[in-house]
């Protein structure tokens, strides 16, 4: 996926004849991708006891709505431009939340060592898989399958008090690591263009330019421009919001101009971003963002994702065979290097960890996305790997919190 085919990803490659090619917006569809995200929103909250993930709803309304059941709304060049924003915006905010969590460093350590752990495991396993007949790319599915979602972690854990304990600190080092070192790999290795050596240079290229900018961000910090900033918080101006944008628009462009694939550059402006707005007036700043990406962009990304989600192969004994398959695949693959974490954890705090760190959907649907497009992997078998993620997100992190507050109630006082 590069250069100007770089954010054609998800949405047109699951189900590529249903992307359509209409030269004028279908604005029915776009406003019934509205309805869905708002829906979903609602729906997630509509009982208090049982509030379901948000991410999943949204999918399972863009099924609903999309040519494979009701046949309400297609997906066109401008709804896709629409949720290829989105997916930048997710990538970003995952680089926004490795800064904001100052995640300690022996921690980050130990949750780089044990997504190399997941990786080797991945790789066997699926290798298996692939000399068995699945159509799909060996190491492409285990990269899949040894991610983690951060994102989708953070809030479920801040509202059980897990957060700020030892168990939480453990999920953040396991989460940034599932989430940051995927990003670097299908960026070098996915659709190489210029062979994997020369990738690894470029990248590294690409993260010095990056150092640069924050050093320069953080250093140079005008009076003149912070001033600008503070006084247009809550006017029209919205400097901070649309300097954010601008370097997500200018990363984006120079990470596919380099050959890699776009979700660096959405990466990176996040760790930029994140550094910049570490202050009181830079959190403000960062929930305004916040409101734009998960209030428009990124919800329209998972509905459209659903809206091309491949329902019938996955409705099919072999699909959801696969699914299950998938969701052991999941636990086990991210759910051993819990293990790392037995000295300062209790028993049943490293179960939890192993349940949360196998809770991964975004990132599984970004990677099947470019995998299927890139024609890596068939349809069938990504759908497959996409409803093992939305598995995981409505099962292992309601076990996880139970065997966490199970702690607690014990006298723990994990949470």
């Amino acid at each position: 996926m590069r250069g100007e085919h770089a954010l054609l990803t998800d949405s047109d490659v699951l189900v590529n004849p249903l992307v359509a090619t209409a030269t004028s917006p279908d604005l029915g569809s776009i406003v019934l991708i509205l309805l869905a995200s708002t829906l979903g929103a609602l729906l997630s909250r509509v009982n208090r006891r049982v509030v379901l993930p948000t991410v999943i709803l949204e999918i399972g309304l863009g099924i609903l709505i999309g040519p494979q059941v009701l046949d309400w709304a297609q997906v066109d060049s401008y709804s896709q431009l629409l949720a290829d924003f989105g997916l930048s915006l997710l990538f970003f905010f995952a680089g926004l939340e490795v800064i904001k969590h100052r995640v300690p460093t022996k921690d980050l350590r130990r949750g780089t060592l044990g997504w190399a752990l997941s990786l080797a495991i991945a790789l066997g396993l699926c290798l298996v898989l692939q000399r068995a007949g699945l159509d799909a790319e060996w190491w492409l599915l285990a990269v899949a399958l040894a991610t983690t979602s951060l994102g989708t972690l953070v809030p479920i854990l801040s509202d059980a008090g897990v957060l700020r304990t030892p168990l939480g600190v453990a999920v953040l080092g396991t989460g940034v690591a599932g989430e940051f070192w995927p990003i670097i790999v299908i960026s070098v290795f996915i659709t190489s263009t210029y062979g994997a050596a020369a990738e690894v240079a470029l990248l590294i290229g690409f993260g010095a330019l990056v150092m640069l900018a924050v050093g320069i961000a953080l250093r140079a910090r005008p009076p003149l421009a912070l001033r600008i900033l503070r006084e247009t918080l809550y006017t029209t101006g919205q400097v901070g919001v649309r300097a954010s944008l601008f370097l997500i628009a200018a990363l984006v462009l120079v990470s596919t101009d380099a050959g890699f694939d776009f979700v660096l550059g959405a990466f990176a402006a996040g760790l930029i971003i994140g550094l910049v707005l570490d202050s009181p007036t830079g959190e403000v700043v960062r929930l305004k963002l916040e409101g734009l990406g998960y209030g428009c962009f990124i919800p329209v990304y998972f509905v459209v994702t659903g809206m091309a989600f491949d329902l019938d192969s996955f409705l099919s004994a072999k699909g959801i065979g696969l699914a299950l398959l998938f969701l052991g695949l999941l636990f086990v693959i991210r759910g051993v290097p819990a293990l790392l974490w037995r000295g300062g954890l209790r028993r049943s705090e490293v179960a939890s960890l192993a349940l949360f760190g196998a809770t991964g959907l975004p990132l599984i649907v970004a990677i099947v996305g470019i995998g299927v497009s890139e024609g890596a992997m068939s349809n069938a078998v990504g759908a497959s790997v996409i409803a093992a993620g939305m598995l995981s997100v409505l099962v292992f992190p309601v076990i996880g919190t139970r065997l966490a507050d199970r702690h607690a109630a014990a006298g723990g006082g994990s949470t």
